[in-house]
């Protein structure tokens, strides 16, 4: 007798104890399927970049720290007792500088700071970025000194503008002259030499002889020993020391970033390439070498060694230039807070505040979606 089966017996009315693996379906994929997959599979693989056309979020937070100065400065100016009962001038943009009146030293237009520093703040910018380009190795090659220095040229240019020269008259003093201001002083003395002269109009009022008041600067006025009256007047101790600072920042800041921290942190700038695409800005150092078989790592490993020894702290990093652009920077800081506090109206800081960025913006934004002018400035660090 045959032994039986080990599954046993097999009936029509059971199903067989033993099972086969089912193959897989060779059926295509619906396309819908097929496309949710491959789309799903993108978004894990590729991170959402920052949108070129704005600053980024590191960028953001040290922008914000103007505006919340500038906030700051003039909530104090309104909740101080000390300041609030202080006389203030709206011709002079402060208060009254009797010394038995101003608030506080820093109130006086002739504290040392704003003798040495204010007034010459464009030096100082000037001389703590070259000193920081000159010695610090992440500048090591000719091409970023080079674009470097465009950058520098552009801001400074945009200064002059401002400032001190715009085709005639600086852009401040147009914009004043635009808004109904004029030179009191000087134009007294029109009115008398219209009286002198029997020139046909009425005196003591307004007068405009061959174009005075359109080549009249506030340089000239005060010179003259006049004072500008009405019209709006941007505030220049704003617009220069958020343009210096926020320049200093910008190029010290992302070198000493990219040297510092380059191992466990990305770069989160982000740049329009010719073909469109938005990359890491990252990519586009890739992408200007001169050598085929260039790669991230090679930079990495040169800049990093000889940048950063072992055991050196950030302090280091900044080198001695990058040491003297964040002494330039902090002062730049607590004088604008002092001028928030005790110089011009929230009109005039906050329009000084919005020239100042419009600058920033055309240097540091605009060339990561103008691939054209990036070849020709550049990126800070870069």
């Amino acid at each position: 007798m045959d032994a039986p089966s080990a599954a046993g017996p097999t009936s029509p009315d059971r199903p067989s104890a033993t099972f086969t693996r089912r193959k897989p379906s060779k059926m295509a994929a619906s396309p819908e399927l097929s496309n949710g997959a491959s789309s799903s599979t993108r978004s894990r693989q590729e991170p959402q970049r920052n949108n070129p056309y704005y600053p980024s979020p590191t960028e953001t937070i040290l922008l914000a720290a103007y505006p919340v100065l500038l906030l700051f400065g003039t909530l104090f100016s309104l909740l101080n007792p000390s300041v609030r009962s202080s006389p203030y001038d709206f011709i002079s943009q402060s208060h009254v500088q009797d010394s038995g009146a101003v608030p506080s030293y820093f109130a006086r237009k002739d504290n040392i700071f704003n003798v040495l520093f204010v007034k010459r703040a464009w030096l100082w910018i000037t001389v703590s970025f070259f000193v920081f380009v000159l010695t610090h190795p992440g500048y090591k090659t000719t091409a970023r000194k080079l674009r470097a220095t465009v950058r520098w040229g552009l801001v400074t240019l945009w200064w002059i503008f401002v400032t001190q020269w715009f085709f005639g008259p600086a852009i401040v003093d147009r914009g004043f002259r635009v808004t109904g201001g004029k030179c009191a002083v000087a134009q007294a003395k029109v009115n008398e030499q219209v009286k002198a002269d029997s020139v046909p109009g009425p005196v003591g009022a307004d007068v405009d002889v061959a174009g005075f008041k359109e080549f009249v600067t506030a340089a000239a006025c005060k010179a003259a020993g006049g004072r500008w009256t009405g019209g709006h007047d941007i505030s220049g101790h704003v617009f220069l020391l958020v343009l210096g600072s926020a320049f200093l920042v910008q190029e010290v800041g992302w070198v000493v970033a990219r040297d510092y921290w380059r191992r466990n942190v990305k770069d989160e700038r982000t740049v329009v390439m010719h073909d469109g695409a938005v990359k890491s800005a990252e990519t586009d150092l890739a992408a200007d070498k001169r050598w085929d078989d260039y790669s991230p790592e090679m930079d990495e490993a040169r800049e990093v060694r000889e940048v950063r020894d072992v055991g050196a702290g950030l302090w280091n990093a900044l080198g001695h230039g990058g040491k003297v652009a964040l002494g330039v920077v902090g002062l730049s800081a607590w004088m604008l807070l002092m001028t928030a506090i005790y110089f011009h109206t929230w009109f005039e800081k906050l329009t000084g505040l919005l020239v100042a960025l419009m600058g920033l913006y055309f240097t540091y934004i605009v060339p990561r979606f103008v691939p054209a002018l990036r070849e020709i400035v550049g990126l800070p660090g870069l």
